[in-house]
């Protein structure tokens, strides 16, 4: 069983000294460094079992029965070493406090941002004891606590069950552009504030599917200070051989809601009937400034057939 996860000569392969999850956290730093390993490692994993990089982008770590391939630098792959960029800054906001949301969107047609294939929404917060790294879970998602062994398992069962999704997903187009949005908790994110690798981003409304669009909630890990939590979306028809039970897939009406601080009601499940067109912030009486700031690459990742 092959699952990607994120290695780098600097930071990234700093976060991974030691074991890769640990079965016990107790203080925040600690915590920190397991959500960025958690997130480094998700990352990794769609991007392998995607076919978006090389092998040669990847180097090879094991956890219990699974058989890691961890992102690495790579020169002759320039995506690949876009993406830990990405990562890195995602990292750095993280450390801060600010981050919110992760969105990573998978599309063909780089002239047409809004016709999207995939996305991966991932979701912190941050507890009064520390961060939280929120996967959007169904009834069938562990939240592991901070009781000795739950964390390891939490982690584990999430990316056997991203693994389980990313194998059943059908074929990405031929063409396909990466890139990743940025959600920030506005009361204590600093205006001026961009993580490396990032420039100021619009908020994009509407997003569009070709076919009817489904919300598969992956799971979440609680490590006691910090929460992560992981939704994809893409269309039902990419998914048909899933098990009902393992993914809770619901129509969608929101992707990321644009709450005010504060307000952290999450998505429940809708039974209204799925929509090609899905509206990713509330149409409102919210103000601009209530609107959470957003960070966009400063360069988006063109994947053609033959890069890949």
């Amino acid at each position: 069983m092959a699952i990607a996860q994120l290695s780098h000569p600097i930071r990234i392969r700093k976060a991974y000294k030691g074991p890769i999850f640990p079965s016990q956290i107790s203080d925040q730093e600690e915590s920190l460094a397991t959500v960025k390993k958690l997130f480094a490692t998700c990352i990794s994993c769609i991007t392998y079992l995607r076919g978006l990089f090389p092998e040669s982008s990847y180097g090879d770590r094991h956890l219990e029965d699974l058989n890691l391939k961890i992102l690495r630098e790579d020169k002759s792959s320039p995506g690949s070493e876009l993406i830990i960029k990405w990562i890195q800054g995602c990292f750095d906001a993280l450390e801060r406090g600010y981050l919110h949301m992760a969105i990573l969107t998978l599309y063909p047609n780089p002239k047409e941002p809004e016709k999207v294939t995939e996305i991966y929404q991932f979701k912190f917060k941050y507890t009064n004891e520390g961060i939280t790294m929120d996967f959007d879970s169904s009834s069938t998602s562990i939240e592991s606590g901070t009781k000795r062994g739950h964390i390891k398992k939490a982690s584990i069962l999430l990316l056997r069950k991203l693994y389980m999704l990313m194998q059943n997903l059908g074929p990405l187009p031929n063409d396909v552009v990466l890139t990743m949005k940025l959600h920030y908790y506005n009361a204590v994110t600093p205006d001026y504030y961009q993580p490396p690798g990032f420039k100021h981003g619009v908020n994009s409304h509407v997003v569009l599917f070709e076919g009817e669009p489904v919300n598969l909630q992956v799971g979440v890990v609680s490590t006691g200070f910090h929460n992560m939590k992981l939704k994809v979306i893409t269309e039902a028809a990419r998914v048909s051989d899933l098990e009902d039970n393992l993914f809770q897939e619901n129509s969608v009406s929101e992707v990321a809601p644009q709450a005010p601080d504060g307000d952290e009601e999450e998505e429940g499940s809708s039974n209204q009937v799925p929509r090609r067109s899905i509206e990713l912030s509330q149409q409102s009486s919210e103000s601009a400034r209530k609107r959470r700031k957003v960070s966009e690459p400063l360069r988006r990742i063109v994947l053609g057939e033959e890069t890949r």
